[in-house]
């Protein structure tokens, strides 16, 4: 299938992210316990997904699109990196999960998981569900903890809930149609690269922020929650070769 066939996807999983992401919100601005118990483990959980995914799935059909995707990759995780640590040092503060410590490094975090979405999906449908399953499971804990950090910041709790919706949620689906005209139509070789940068972004948002943030608030069973995204990816993974 090519990205045209695959629209309806990118769409539903970007809404969907965004849907998820105001759950978050809604959680903590209602029952802010609940909110805090059920973040952790739902971070333990994408961080199995997002670490396993990427290099069972995405990366071998980039490496197969592109021999270059390896390079591609490590751009994918050096770009992340670093532009986390322009956005700490721009914004003075350092307890913001994902590493993201100013509402504009909250957006732009979000609109690259919307682009992350055209990319994938527009590989393949079961490359982009693998990659996009913890990135839409984790938008609970990034709106939670969005809403959370405007609260410190001193602003209301009306307009800081809306705000985090507008920033932290919104931005998701718009990265992915955006990003979806420019990618649709792309050859092979340059969708490996793509998806070889994608890998590199997904590893480094499981590996140096979900996992860091969830043990640091780690709760009961938060190992046996992020074994068990690492398991629903190897049974993706079975379930492809079986089809």
């Amino acid at each position: 299938m090519n990205g045209n066939d695959n629209f309806g996807w990118i769409a539903a999983f970007a809404l969907a992210a965004a849907v998820v992401n105001g759950a978050g919100i809604y959680a903590i601005y209602f029952n802010e316990k609940w909110a805090e118990r059920a973040k952790g483990w739902l971070m333990c959980f994408a961080a199995g997904v997002l670490i396993s995914s990427p290099l069972m799935f995405a990366f071998p059909e980039a490496v197969e699109k592109n021999h270059n995707a390896g390079f591609a990759a490590l751009a994918g995780f050096l770009f992340m990196f670093f532009s986390n640590k322009i956005i700490k040092h721009r914004a003075g503060e350092r307890n913001l999960a994902f590493g993201i410590t100013a509402v504009e490094g909250i957006a732009i975090h979000s609109f690259v998981d919307g682009v992350i979405y055209a990319v994938a999906f527009s590989v393949s449908v079961l490359i982009g569900m693998a990659s996009a399953l913890g990135l839409v499971i984790h938008e609970f804990a990034e709106g939670a903890i969005t809403f959370s950090f405007l609260l410190k910041g001193g602003m209301h709790r009306k307009k800081a809930a809306m705000f985090a919706f507008f920033v932290a949620a919104l931005t998701t689906p718009l990265g992915a149609f955006v990003a979806y005209p420019f990618v649709s139509g792309l050859g092979p070789s340059v969708m490996g690269l793509l998806l070889g940068f994608v890998v590199g972004v997904l590893v480094y948002v499981s590996a140096s922020h979900l996992l860091p943030e969830a043990q640091e608030h780690e709760k009961g069973h938060s190992t046996l929650a992020f074994l068990s995204g690492v398991g629903l990816a190897i049974v993706m993974l079975f379930a492809k070769h079986t089809h």
